[in-house]
Order: structure tokens, then C-alpha cells, then sequence
């Protein structure tokens, strides 16, 4: 993306990083920004750095998991039964955002401590699915699945519209090091590769489903009301992008139109607004 002059660019880069603020806005709940530290688990100059720290990225990654990751049965319980979801669903892709910022940037100790809170608050979540299958949020496979979604959705989206000539190497490189979070969470198993993710997803397969509750979450999911009219536009950009980031199956599993003829605009669109948010940012030491 070509550099536009400074005067010209810093009211769009205003208005962008306002609208993108107004959607996953954690200012006004006293929550400070995450500072990068370099005694956080992994070191400034590694993949998964790289891929976390980009907003539209993992903005679009991220809903992309959560639709993956509600097409599992036991997932999409813990969702329905014990979430606030229909009242605060992008408070919860806030959340996640956030875990993810601090297990990735903060210092080693904040890192340890946000992922205790989690395994905590995974202790308390426990049901019975529809046919008496028992489950729980802190099952090694059901963490391993909500890992792998996230690990994939967030990697295709940087390469997307960030990186495209990322090599194999550092791809794999993502994997291993997210592994170390997923694995202090209790999953199991963890991909470290994008072959192992692939071969997990697959693996996986046949236990997911989609029925109306699955529609419900994932209709919250895409078609939530706007925070505010300015950033209604960005996010249905965000969420178009998110659909089209799906694998195919996942889209025809959700009953979501592939839109083929969508898709063009939808990339230019997205790939130029995380452009505008990556120069915006440039030289930011604090994750967005």
C-alpha cells in the first residue's frame, strides 16, 4: 500500500483507529493497554509477535474462530449455558483479545497470572449436552480444539492480509510457539506445525454440527448491532472478512452464502484498512 502524505492520511487514520476503538473499546472498564515486554514469554523479534499484533488481523481471526469453534457440540454449550453472550458477545471476543495480547506481550508474570484466572473460570464450566454426554471447559481435547481454530484463523488472516509471502518455516514457528500457551491451559493435543493443526482439524471433524442453536450464536456473532453508526462499517467489514476467511465446509456447515463475487471487494477493502491501521500504529510498542 503506497504511502499517502501525513496531513492528507491523519484524519483517516483518526477516524479508522476511532471506529475500530468503538467496537472493541476496553478504556472505559479501567483496563490499561497491554505494554509489550521483553520479558514476556516469547522474544520481540518472533512469529507469533508478528501475527498478534496486528488489529485487523486478529479482528478477523478471531471471529472466524469463534464460528469454527461453535460448531463444536460441547463448545457451543459452553457458550450457550454459561456465557453472557446475547447481551455482551463483543465483550467476550474483547476478552479473548485481551488474553491473547497479554499471553503474548506482557511480562512473563502477568502472562502466568491470566492464564490461572482462565483455567479458573474453565473449572466452573460444566454441563450435560442434549444426548447426556457430560462436558467441561478444562477437557484437554475441547481446549485443543478451541486452540487449534484460533491458531489457524489467526495465522490465515495475518498471511492474508499482512504477510503473504510468510514462510513455511516461520508458519510453523507460529505454531510451536502458541503451543506454549495452549498447553499451560491444559490442552492436548497441540498442534506445532501447520500440517499437525490441519491433521487435528480434520480429526476433529466429524463431531462437529451445526443446529439452531449453533444459527443463533453465530447470527449474534456477525449480525450485532454497531457501538456506534461510524463503526458499523467496519465492523461489517470485519465480519464479511471472518466468514470469508472460513474454510468452505465451515461455511456451508453455518448455511453462510460463499458470495463469490463478494470476495474481491471484501479483500481490497479489509487489506487496505490494515494498511491504513499498520502505518497508523507503526513505531507503537503497546499491541493494538
Amino acid at each position: 500500500m503506497a504511502l499517502m502524505p501525513a496531513f492528507a492520511a491523519r484524519p483517516l487514520q483518526r477516524a479508522l483507529i476511532g471506529r475500530v476503538r468503538a467496537i472493541f473499546n476496553d478504556r472505559g472498564r479501567g483496563e490499561q493497554p497491554v505494554t509489550r515486554s521483553t520479558d514476556a514469554l516469547f522474544p520481540p523479534d518472533s512469529a507469533i509477535w508478528r501475527v498478534h499484533g496486528d488489529i485487523t488481523t486478529m479482528m478477523v481471526g478471531g471471529v472466524s474462530a469463534l464460528l469454527l469453534q461453535m460448531l463444536h457440540p460441547a463448545a457451543l454449550a459452553g457458550i450457550w449455558d454459561h456465557s453472557t453472550f446475547r447481551d455482551d458477545m463483543l465483550g467476550r471476543l474483547r476478552r479473548t483479545a485481551r488474553f491473547i495480547a497479554v499471553t503474548t506481550y506482557a511480562q512473563q508474570d502477568d502472562a502466568l497470572a491470566a492464564i490461572a484466572r482462565v483455567r479458573d473460570v474453565h473449572d466452573r464450566v460444566s454441563g450435560t449436552l442434549a444426548d447426556g454426554t457430560p462436558y467441561s471447559a478444562n477437557d484437554p481435547h475441547l481446549l485443543a480444539w478451541v486452540h487449534v481454530t484460533e491458531a489457524v484463523c489467526f495465522l490465515d488472516a495475518w498471511i492474508r492480509y499482512g504477510e503473504p509471502a510468510m514462510s513455511a518455516a516461520d508458519q510453523d514457528a507460529y505454531f510451536t510457539q502458541f503451543a506454549t500457551i495452549a498447553r499451560k491451559l491444559g490442552a492436548d493435543p497441540v498442534p506445532e506445525s501447520r500440517a499437525e493443526a490441519q491433521a487435528l482439524i480434520e480429526h476433529m471433524r466429524p463431531a462437529l454440527q451445526a443446529d439452531a442453536r449453533t444459527r443463533e450464536v453465530a447470527r449474534l456473532v456477525l449480525h450485532r448491532k454497531a457501538p456506534s453508526p461510524a463503526a458499523a462499517p467496519i465492523q461489517a467489514m470485519t465480519m464479511e472478512a471472518a466468514v470469508d476467511l472460513l474454510p468452505d465446509w465451515a461455511r456451508a456447515m453455518h448455511g453462510l452464502p460463499t458470495r463469490h463475487l463478494r470476495k474481491p471487494a471484501i479483500r481490497l477493502s479489509t487489506a487496505m484498512v490494515a494498511g491504513t491501521l499498520r502505518w497508523a500504529f507503526a513505531g507503537n510498542r503497546r499491541p493494538a
